[in-house]
């Protein structure tokens, strides 16, 4: 699609047979729309209208002002029906019906026996449930949007001879682009001169800055490094790396859309079984007695069968528990992110920013004889001082001294040349600066998916520096946790197979898919989900079709980006992993309640039918049944928001350090 075309937005329709759009795809220089707040989705504003309808009209009554009060609780009705009857009814002209149409079957059948206050309160109850929902749904929606600050505004491009500044929608496969120091590729293509650290780790995962030069491939939204490139463009804006993402993203988010809450599914045997019997009632009934008598008994049942306390049963449930996890840093988008939650059994999560801090790290220096280690890390750090390097940081963490250099100059694609004290310093590559006797020690440092430098002072190697992402503090116990509780463990990675197989043994992951491409990590945990309902655990951009194929997407919020996060069911506010064990245990809980009130809902439903159909009971008592019903569900669902504490896991390092610093 060029930049000129209108967007076209795609129509969906929820489970209550509400009609959503899916919205407009991401396109290039389009502004980041404003996140719809929950004040301003429809269905809460007429659920909210409904309810002070509702409750007038009932003051109305007790001032014994009775046409008014039936007045208010009509329009009650009225309101609060416009969210979910409308939609039931194109779904059953469809040929599918769901709770929607359970519960305009019972608003129905109140009215008809002149219960109108209690047909206007479940219209309310109902229509403020299907508003919360479409909240959750809208916000997720906006997730895409955040793409766009990938994607650079211009883009530099050599046509005829000279240098021109375009729109990235207006590149084509063969344009050589000019990609600056610090610039954002604009799309897909293939390095033709130059040479730089790529960071590419928002696309592909790789925790490192990739030494890149002619023939090798790089990706929209990946940030050049020091050096100057041309690259020969091998993809349009709308099919390079992030137009994929988007793609298996909405696609995705479509698929989970059209998936039935479980009170859908319970409502889908449920409603004809119910028509049937009433049917049968009123036309049986009327052939072998008193025809008015068995057309009120054939209404009772149908109010009997009216699922006040299933439709309410789940969202109150949801409500309280999703208000309890928030309150420990887990915000869980909805009680359908919060039933799935529950089933989970397998778990992936992506390693870098995800198991590992995304903050790269000196884990060994190795000296030649002579020399020591705070002597290496020094003639490393006065270069590294004057070099914007990703491994500057690290190695400067690493040491108190760094004596001046003088003469610094950088080496694209090797390494960086500078005197010391007096000495010719060099420090870089393995293949660039010989490690010599210390050969053996760099190849186990890379073994162990570690990125080596070697330091030559006055051209003899004087030492070697391992810089690797490490794992956070917790991850090792947190993948114990989940083992004990029975769940899969897999890691999906971009970067390579080394550095992934390294850190996955230290916390203890035996299923090791590295190397993916953000489709494939979309494609593995297909792969995943086919087997056991899985969970994927990811921070970036590269992580969102993941999130999206999962069952259940959790992003890590405070690491997170803005894509990852509205992509995503569940978004941990906080860094700390040892979250997740407790997202999932507070999920099981909340889903064993929800199964409870279901069951109750139902036999509450076989209990009270045939007493309607026999005579038994009147239209007022199945009517306080029902209200009775809905009190110990309502009682029962808030048991979820009593959530347990965070499972009890050893103190990190981390932690250890910080209890030793309050104590003293």
């Amino acid at each position: 699609m060029s930049g000129s075309e209108t967007p076209q937005r795609e129509v969906g329709v929820d489970a209550c047979g509400c009609v959503v759009a899916a919205g407009p795809p991401a396109v290039a220089g389009q502004a980041q729309e404003p996140a719809t707040r929950l004040w301003q989705v429809r269905e809460v504003q007429l659920g909210l209208l409904s309810g002070a309808l509702l409750g007038t009209g009932f003051l109305a009554g007790l001032a014994r002002w009775d046409t008014l009060g039936l007045v208010l609780a009509a329009a009650a009705l009225v309101v609060g029906g416009s969210t979910f009857v409308p939609g039931a009814l194109r779904r059953l002209a469809r040929g599918k019906l769901g709770v929607g149409l359970l519960m305009t079957i019972g608003a129905v059948g109140a009215t008809l026996l002149g219960q109108v206050e209690e047909a206007a309160a479940l219209a309310f109850l109902f229509s403020l449930s299907e508003g919360l929902e479409e909240y959750s749904l809208v916000r997720t929606r906006h997730g895409l949007r955040a793409l766009l600050d990938l994607v650079p505004k211009e883009a530099s491009v050599v046509r005829g001879g000279r240098e021109l500044v375009v729109n990235p929608a207006q590149l084509v496969v063969g344009d050589l682009m000019v990609v600056r120091p610090g610039e954002r590729l604009a799309t897909d293509g293939t390095v033709r001169a130059g040479r730089s650290a790529v960071d590419s780790s928002a696309i592909t995962g790789e925790s490192m800055p990739v030494e890149t030069g002619p023939g090798q491939d790089v990706f929209a939204g990946s940030i050049n490094g020091t050096g100057a490139l041309e690259v020969e463009v091998t993809s349009t804006a709308q099919d390079n790396s992030l137009a994929r993402i988007v793609h298996v993203v909405e696609a995705e988010q479509s698929r989970r859309g059209a998936t039935q809450r479980l009170a859908d599914r319970i409502a889908g045997p449920l409603v004809p079984g119910i028509l049937i019997a009433a049917a049968l009632t009123a036309v049986l009934g009327a052939l072998l007695g008193d025809p008015s008598i068995w057309v009120h008994r054939a209404l009772v049942v149908v109010v009997a069968a009216s699922p006040c306390a299933l439709a309410i049963s789940v969202p109150v449930t949801a409500v309280a528990s999703i208000g309890a996890a928030s309150r420990r840093g887990i915000l869980i988008k909805g009680g359908a992110a919060m039933e799935a939650l529950g089933k989970v059994r397998t778990v992936a999560l992506d390693k870098t920013g995800t198991l590992t801090r995304n903050q790269p790290a000196v884990i060994d220096v190795a000296t030649a004889p002579g020399t020591d280690r705070e002597q290496v890390l020094a003639w490393a750090a006065a270069l590294e001082a004057r070099s914007e390097h990703p491994l500057a940081a690290a190695i400067l963490a690493a040491t108190d001294r760094v004596p001046a250099a003088q003469d610094v100059e950088a080496i694209v694609g090797a390494g960086l040349v500078g005197t010391v004290d007096g000495a010719r310093v060099r420090l870089g590559k393995p293949d660039w600066v010989d490690p010599g006797t210390l050969t053996g020690q760099v190849r186990g440092m890379q073994r162990a998916g570690a990125t080596a430098v070697a330091v030559e002072v006055d051209a003899h190697v004087v030492g070697a520096i391992a810089v690797r992402d490490e794992l956070r503090p917790e991850a090792a116990e947190v993948i114990a946790a989940f083992r004990d509780r029975g769940y899969t463990v897999a890691m999906l990675t971009g970067d390579n197979h080394l550095t992934a197989a390294a850190l996955a043994a230290e916390a203890g992951i035996e299923q090791v898919h590295a190397d993916l491409r953000p489709e494939d990590k979309s494609t593995v945990v297909t792969g995943l989900r086919g087997r056991r309902p899985t969970a994927m655990v990811g921070d970036g951009v590269n992580d969102a079709p993941a999130l999206a194929t999962a069952d259940v997407g959790i992003a890590m919020g405070a690491m997170g980006t803005d894509v990852a996060i509205e992509t995503a069911d569940v978004a941990l506010m906080g860094d700390d992993l040892r979250l997740l064990p407790f997202a999932f245990d507070h999920a099981r809980r909340t889903r064993t309640i929800m199964l409870q009130n279901v069951v109750v809902s139902l036999a509450l439903i076989a209990v009270l039918i045939p007493l309607a159909l026999l005579g038994i009971l009147g239209l007022a008592a199945v009517v306080l049944i029902h209200e009775l019903a809905e009190v110990l569900v309502i009682a029962n669902g808030i048991r979820a928001g009593r959530a347990r504490q965070l499972p009890t896991l050893a103190p990190t390092p981390a932690d250890r350090a910080g209890l030793k610093g309050a104590t003293a």
